[in-house]
């Protein structure tokens, strides 16, 4: 089998099995999160990541992206700082990272740990394989849109001295959002459907992250589907998907939720 054999698919099986028999660089986007340092008991799955990253490097095409949401557990009054640890990983097998994003979380679970801030983030690095090929940048209103102005200036960013000689008047209408993205986690509709999961991240995340890095056609690839947010969503976008999980259980939620989002679909 080829990965065309498994498009529009979820499968069950380990992901480094899986995609060996992949066709090399046939993956447009991959989005995924990880079980990182055993924060979630997910069925009692453990997971390679070393076999998964380079997976992931030979089947993603040169100029795709790789979205690795992913944070850190507090042991014995330290961040393990495996995060830092895997990006510098997928550097090292030949991806670029190019950029490190903030999920931030409006209703983050309260904290357990004392002595410290309540930890309201996880982290998003964005990777890719080459130059990224496909950007659609989410837009957002600029919050002084049509001012003019008389003296501010914006840098110019340049590789030397940064110099204010660019003046911006009147102030656009709108500007790329910035690379700090807020959720509230698992209180819509769309998001309880996948509560039987430990870990589940917002449908709106996986929304944002398809639309900016992918096209209408492209193939979408989550290798720890889980509940099939990632799926369920490209599907929803004219996206293609393979979705595989270890766990059984975790595949039976992820066809439920594409079949029924499929019969809404025929039924509007």
């Amino acid at each position: 089998m080829n990965t065309e054999d498994y498009k529009n698919k979820i499968i069950q099986g380990d992901c480094v099995d899986v995609m060996k028999s992949f066709k090399d660089e046939s993956i447009d986007l991959a989005i995924t999160s990880p079980p990182y340092d055993n924060l979630r008991n997910y069925n009692g799955y453990s997971f390679d990541f070393e076999g998964i990253a380079k997976g992931l490097f030979r089947v993603i095409k040169k100029g795709g992206v790789l979205v690795w949401v992913v944070g850190d557990a507090t042991i014995n009054g330290s961040e393990t700082g495996t995060s830092f640890k895997q990006a510098l990983y997928f550097k090292d097998i030949g991806f670029n990272l190019h950029d490190t994003m903030i999920f931030l979380k409006r209703n983050p679970i309260p904290q357990i740990y004392r002595k410290r801030y309540n930890n309201g983030f996880e982290y998003m690095f964005i990777l890719s394989k080459g130059e990224v090929k496909t950007h659609n940048p989410i837009m957002v209103d600029c919050l002084h849109a049509g001012l003019k102005l008389n003296g501010t200036t914006y840098k110019n960013y340049s590789k030397n001295n940064q110099e204010r000689n660019k003046m911006a008047s009147p102030v656009k209408g709108q500007k790329i959002k910035g690379n700090i993205w807020e959720y509230v986690v698992g209180k819509s509709k769309e998001d309880q459907e996948a509560k039987a999961h430990p870990a589940p991240f917002p449908c709106r995340l996986a929304e944002d992250h398809i639309l900016s890095w992918s096209n209408e056609g492209d193939l979408v690839l989550d290798p720890m589907c889980g509940s099939g947010t990632v799926c369920k969503i490209a599907r929803s976008l004219g996206r293609d998907y393979v979705g595989i999980d270890i766990s059984g259980e975790y595949c039976k939620i992820a066809s439920e939720r594409l079949n029924r989002h499929q019969k809404e679909l025929k039924l509007n």
